[in-house]
């Protein structure tokens, strides 16, 4: 077993408190033996706040709601590789959200690695896919640069999850005399006058115009800029399929969403100059056969802001390039009014909720079922957020909200999530639960991967053939999530109809505490 330094001056306790000069203000932990020196550490660095969950794919998925919701690095502490090897896929979602989040993955002690035990690995090969950087702490006496060195790489430009690795001796050693080093501040680059006015003529000429936004160009003031432009251009303002984090509805222009499939994104984009603004070249999520992977050919873009670079201030350049008047606000009605009684539906669903939605709630989305339709009619409700899965790995709606609540504790959070990929992190229900916090699930229980449906679809497969069926369908036996949030601590109620919906949302979002609802999909 690992030997459990008594805490003051160690190494672990110095760590902490490096990453909180850094801004490190939360850890997520699954700790194991390895981490039991930074366990006591934290009792010692109270300002660092411990959050425990049940999984590490938990840890990492609240880890990125956090960054994302409050522009902060979080920590987390995973145990080994093996620990870490259970929330890589949260981190692959958390780097292309760039999300700025410094792992702690505790290792054997250094004199201990060549005997080859157990839970030996090689971390770097595991951490260096979804890591800004990977480093292993030697000594005490690199504490402080090796902290900054993380820290940097999170938060820098665009930033992402980094890694620290840390072997039991080192954090067990005294650390007297440790010096902090302060992390340098990342700056994102400025678009230079002549790039600007290059697009300027581009757009000048062109007869149709689309306007793609992503990353820092997503911020209120880039989209209010793009909408000032387009309408002086007559263009149209799209985002990116899968941003991190999105403002949206209130006064905020109405904005597109990129679709999803290739052949719809080829008919919504058209023979359109496309304009990027810190979003990526339109790309095909899969290889289909017949179509091709960049969607949109080079010689119809334009490449106004990278992800490195200020997008705000490149679009508000081009405004003011073209002499096009500021947004001012949205005039629209924002609230339905009541719907028919009947069997639940997503669209349903969506219309209970922009009726509902409280001001600046923040919308944790996951899953093709509400999500599509959300982003549909989102610019109809109040002003909120929307965190979308960014990297595809499924499993990240449950814990971004977790972490999102910790964030934002003031905010009401709305998990969208589908019934298939909930399953994969629903330990986050426990967390949600032993924080209290002010999370409505609105579980779209379908009972099916509805996705993989689709696709199939799309080819004409038998979807009724006994084995495909049996590995799309999630209906035998029909899982029961009033159950499952009961058995982590979390109230829940199953709806069938619009009315129980309406009744349960409103329920919900007054709950203080986490509520589940169940909502039976045919």
């Amino acid at each position: 077993m690992a030997s459990i330094s008594g805490g003051r001056g160690n190494g672990a306790t110095a760590l902490l408190r490096a990453l909180h000069e850094g801004g490190a203000r939360i850890c997520f932990a699954n700790p194991g033996t390895t981490e039991l020196t930074l366990v006591e550490a934290l009792a010692e660095v109270p300002e660092i706040r411990g959050i425990l969950s049940l999984f590490e794919g938990v840890c990492t998925g609240a880890a990125d709601g956090y960054a994302r919701v409050s522009g902060e690095t979080p920590l987390t502490l995973l145990h080994l590789g093996p620990g870490f090897a259970n929330g890589i896929a949260n981190l692959h979602n958390a780097q292309r959200a760039h999300s700025s989040i410094v792992n702690l993955i505790g290792d054997h002690a250094s004199w201990h690695l060549p005997y080859d035990a157990p839970l030996t690995s090689d971390i770097e090969s595991l951490a260096s896919p979804v890591s800004t950087a990977v480093v292993r702490m030697a000594s005490v006496a690199g504490i402080g640069r090796d902290a900054a060195r993380v820290i940097e790489a999170a938060s820098g430009v665009p930033g992402g999850p980094a890694t620290l690795i840390i072997p039991t001796d080192v954090m067990d050693a005294d650390a007297a005399g440790v010096e902090n080093i302060a992390p340098q501040p990342r700056v994102r680059a400025v678009v230079d006058t002549a790039r600007i006015e290059a697009a300027a003529v581009a757009v000048s000429g062109a007869a149709k115009i689309i306007y793609l936004l992503g990353g820092d160009a997503l911020a209120e003031a880039g989209q209010r800029a793009a909408a000032s432009i387009a309408a002086k251009t007559g263009g149209r303002v799209l985002m990116e399929p899968y941003p991190a984090i999105v403002t949206l509805g209130g006064d905020l222009p109405t904005i597109e969403r990129q679709a999803y499939f290739p052949d719809d994104v080829i008919r919504q984009m058209g023979d359109a100059l496309v304009v990027l603004a810190g979003a990526r070249v339109p790309i095909s999520y899969f290889g289909y056969e017949g179509y091709p992977s960049q969607l949109v050919p080079e010689e119809r873009l334009v490449h106004l802001s990278a992800a490195e670079e200020d997008g705000v201030a490149a679009l508000t350049a081009l405004a003011r390039h073209l002499g096009a008047e500021g947004f001012d606000r949205a005039d629209r009605a924002h609230l339905v009014g009541g719907q028919a009684d009947g069997p639940l539906t997503p669209d349903a669903i969506v219309t209970a909720l922009v009726e509902q939605l409280p001001q600046d709630a923040i919308i944790s989305l996951e899953g093709s079922t509400l999500g599509g339709p959300w982003l549909r009619q989102a610019h109809r409700a109040r002003r909120h957020r929307v965190m979308t899965n960014t990297g595809g790995a499924i499993g990240q709606g449950l814990p971004c909200a977790t972490g999102a609540a910790l964030a934002a504790p003031d905010a009401r959070v709305v998990a969208l999530q589908s019934d298939g990929s909930g399953h994969y992190t629903l330990q986050a229900l426990w967390t949600m639960a032993r924080e209290r916090l002010p999370v409505t699930i609105i579980l779209a229980a379908n009972h099916r991967y509805g996705i993989l449906q689709t696709e199939l679809n799309r080819v004409a497969a038998p979807l009724e053939d006994p084995i495909i069926a049996s590995l799309t369908r999630l209906d035998n036996p029909r899982a029961d999530w009033t159950a499952l949030a009961a058995g982590y601590g979390v109230e829940a109620v199953r709806v069938t109809t619009v009315a129980g919906f309406e009744a349960a949302l409103a329920q919900g979002l007054a709950h203080d505490g986490p509520l589940l609802i169940q909502a039976e999909l045919p």
